[in-house]
């Protein structure tokens, strides 16, 4: 059996996201995918048994990555209003670092044929947790968890993604966000 080796894994995977964002989940071929990556289709199934699975791993360790920049930006001890900030400007940074896996996990968990198959994210588990000791310890007002990570996170995707303002307008606008959210949450 052939050796699995890295960097042919990581050019699979760019190129998974590149196709994907081009031409959509169902015009994405395994072949195409080994084209791109530079690899010969056979070996894409040396890392991966089909499409899906495929689709679903790259999900899934991408959608971690995400909670894993924010909450390594979190430290013990952190004050209500300091939190807040971190989590927004962590969310946005990874943004706008990592313009391309987020509009692929953004793009993949809005498919339920395909997010339904995947087992559940920890990340998620983590920030839900999160939101709730934060509830619990009288930090942040008490609605329900959904709405408040609502609430935190998805004005930032907008404000990231708001391609008619320049780098200083969103910067503008992420500041004023926080205070909103900050204003909205905070106890």
């Amino acid at each position: 059996m052939r050796r699995r080796d890295d960097e042919k894994a990581k050019s699979i995977k760019e190129a998974v996201i590149k196709l994907i964002l081009q031409e959509g989940f169902h015009g994405t071929s395994i072949s195409k995918i080994a084209k791109e990556a530079g690899v010969s289709p056979a070996t894409v199934y040396i890392y991966f048994d089909n499409k899906e699975i495929m689709l679903q791993n790259i999900y899934h360790e991408y959608s971690e990555e995400i909670f894993d920049y924010i909450f390594n930006k979190v430290q013990c001890g952190m004050a209500g209003k300091q939190l807040i900030e971190v989590l927004v400007r962590s969310y946005y940074n990874y943004i706008q670092e990592n313009r391309e896996i987020f509009n692929f996990v953004e793009q993949f968990s809005s498919c339920p044929s395909l997010a339904s198959g995947c087992s559940e994210i920890k990340g998620i588990c983590n920030i839900n947790n999160f939101i709730g000791e934060l509830k619990k310890n009288n930090v942040i007002k008490d609605y329900r968890i959904e709405n408040l990570i609502a609430i935190i996170f998805y004005p930032v995707k907008s404000i990231a993604f708001n391609d008619h303002k320049s780098e200083k307008e969103r910067a503008e606008l992420l500041e004023e966000m926080i205070e909103i959210i900050q204003d909205v949450l905070l106890k």
